[in-house]
């Protein structure tokens, strides 16, 4: 279970992944609004993600910046990369996330990339499975981070040290 993490204290980089023009229809025509997916992280090991929804393009953003904020999650990293193999499903969109060699760099698609780098992942390779809807994406990206443990982690749940969950 991931905690809350108070982004105040943290020097957060943001990132909009998709813009999107919204149309409802009323009595006297058309209105448009633009929703926005953004991510936000601060490169060491903290990401989180929102969709913000307004009349003019800032504000849509702005909010989905102040959303992301508020659903942070923390990522495991060790060298460079994650622990081991993940996949995150959301919706139709599934994502597989696979550890990398040193150097190898982020080999992503747009969406998951945009998680990745801002987590501060180094290392990684990945491949979106099914739906390539941005917000999808996203989400199961974030599913499968979500879903990273450490040895550190496990040992503690199993009540063990590192040295016998390791061999």
């Amino acid at each position: 279970m991931q905690e809350r993490i108070d982004a105040s204290t943290l020097d957060i980089e943001e990132k909009v992944v998709n813009l999107n023009r919204v149309a409802k229809v009323v009595k006297g025509g058309r209105t448009f609004r633009f929703s926005a997916l953004v991510v936000v992280g601060d490169k060491n090991g903290h990401v989180g993600y929102g969709t913000g929804k307004a009349a003019e393009i800032p504000d849509a953003i702005r909010k989905g910046i102040e959303d992301a904020k508020k659903n942070m999650i923390t990522v495991p990293i060790i060298n460079g990369s994650i622990p081991h193999e993940a996949t995150g499903m959301f919706g139709a969109g599934k994502v597989l996330l696979k550890p990398a060699a040193e150097g190898t760099g982020v080999i992503a698609g747009g969406p998951a990339r945009a998680v990745l780098e801002l987590s501060g992942i180094k290392d990684i390779r990945t491949k979106s499975l099914r739906s390539n809807n941005p917000r999808n994406v996203v989400r199961a990206t974030f599913e499968a981070l979500a879903s990273l443990r450490c040895v550190e982690d496990v040992a503690k749940l199993r009540g063990k040290d590192v040295a016998e969950i390791l061999g």
